[in-house]
């Protein structure tokens, strides 16, 4: 079927809240490059949003999925075990920055994980408050909606939200919260809305998502792991799209060398098949009773597999260097526009998890902007995200194993889409 076949029944049968507006529909992919229904090429700066870090199909992942599939599709692991959920539970637990020794529990999805790190901490501590960071996101379940720092669209037509949970402001100066501020609108949420001794857990991202892919301060993390110390509060970071990687390390929180309770992983842990994980101290993931954590298609037999093979290739192929060379190279590209361009601000990078802002003539945010440059992008084969609490932050969540042909291919899209929309510096002084 092609693009316009397709898309006749995605208007027909599929909920409007689930629907992509995108109206081309992938066919095949390799690597960084996605073909549509119709033959099209688009080169991938999405990643899947942030899932594919070792690209489409990887062929060592693609062929343990098949070399699983002749074997065991599914039993249910608290049914019948089998051996690929015990393996990626040990090799996780050896390659986490948890403290003392480490447990891991497998589901499916990024909000599941963090559905299951609340239970985790809630028993463990026997306190029910959760607080959280504007900016985050954690999910589109009910208590991940509640535990998001932005509203729209993730909770806006639901009704009530899941109480017990609170809010601080992450340290973005950009936004006018520097890591002093943030530190202490945590403490004043302590003194006024969540008692420390009714607190279960601190939950954040040490790089923002969907909140603009700001990195926290390695000071903050520290007086955050502090701070939970001192209040006998679980530190639960949030590694979903930031792990595997993606900042040049396994996991982001790598990169402060403060040492977490809990931490919740996903996306790109086994290279587009769906699994998520939580890896915590042993005693606070041994702390809930028999049988009180799992689900149906928890760490799938498939997902198991892809995730060992997707830990083989970190080691054999050098991904995490891959991902640092290919940081350095967006950030000399962004250092380069950002002098070329006075809408383009705040360009910034941690590894390869890299962005920058569009910002209108008066300095403010312009989402309108952004879109416009990932409408322009698609429309010339490019697919390109934005994000951030105003809309204006472009995204780079390529795989880190893209082609140096098909990298300047894409952003050369995006230097002569900001050309036309906006203008050089040089032009304008000409």
């Amino acid at each position: 079927m092609n693009n316009a076949q397709l898309n006749e029944l995605k208007e027909r049968y599929v909920a409007k809240g689930a629907a992509s507006p995108a109206t081309a529909f992938a066919d095949r992919a390799e690597n960084a490059q996605i073909w549509d229904a119709d033959g099209k090429r688009f080169i991938d700066f999405a990643g899947g949003i942030g899932v594919l870090n070792i690209g489409h199909r990887h062929p060592k992942v693609v062929q343990a999925v098949k070399d699983q599939l002749d074997r065991v599709m599914h039993t249910c692991q608290t049914v019948m075990p089998y051996e690929g959920y015990v393996k990626v539970a040990e090799k996780l637990s050896q390659v986490v920055p948890v403290r003392g020794d480490a447990k891991v529990m497998l589901v499916n999805s990024g909000a599941e994980a963090l559905e299951n790190a609340v239970k985790i901490a809630r028993a463990a501590t026997g306190r029910n408050n959760v607080i959280c960071f504007d900016g985050g996101y954690h999910g589109r379940t009910f208590m991940t909606m509640a535990m998001n720092g932005k509203v729209a669209p993730y909770a806006s037509d639901f009704g009530t939200m899941p109480g017990c949970v609170f809010r601080a402001g992450y340290p973005v100066p950009e936004h006018g919260i520097s890591e002093e501020e943030s530190i202490r609108r945590l403490k004043m949420v302590l003194k006024t809305d969540a008692n420390p001794a009714d607190t279960a857990a601190i939950v954040l991202e040490p790089v923002l998502g969907e909140g603009g892919f700001y990195a926290a301060p390695t000071s903050f993390l520290r007086k955050i792991r502090e701070i939970c110390d001192e209040h006998g509060i679980l530190m639960i970071v949030d590694e979903v799209q930031s792990g595997f990687g993606r900042t040049g390390k396994m996991f982001a929180i790598e990169h402060s060398g403060v040492e977490p309770d809990l931490m919740t992983m996903a996306k790109s842990m086994a290279a587009g098949m769906p699994i998520s994980a939580v890896v915590g101290t042993a005693k606070h993931m041994d702390a809930s009773c028999a049988n009180s954590l799992g689900g149906t298609y928890s760490g799938s037999p498939v997902s198991c597999a892809a995730t060992l093979a997707v830990l083989d290739v970190f080691e054999e192929e050098d991904i995490l260097g891959k991902s640092r060379a290919l940081g350095d190279k967006l950030a000399e590209r962004f250092a380069k526009w950002e002098k070329q361009f006075d809408a383009v601000v705040h360009p910034r990078n941690l590894g390869s998890m890299a962005a920058f802002e569009l910002n209108n003539a008066q300095g403010e945010p312009a989402p309108e902007l952004a879109a416009e440059l990932c409408k322009r992008a698609r429309e010339q084969g490019l697919i390109l995200l934005s994000c951030g609490m105003f809309g204006n932050t472009i995204r780079f969540l390529m795989p880190v194993t893209i082609e140096d042909e098909l990298l300047e291919e894409g952003m050369a899209i995006i230097e002569r889409n900001l050309e036309a929309m906006v203008g050089s510096k040089a032009a304008a002084t000409a």
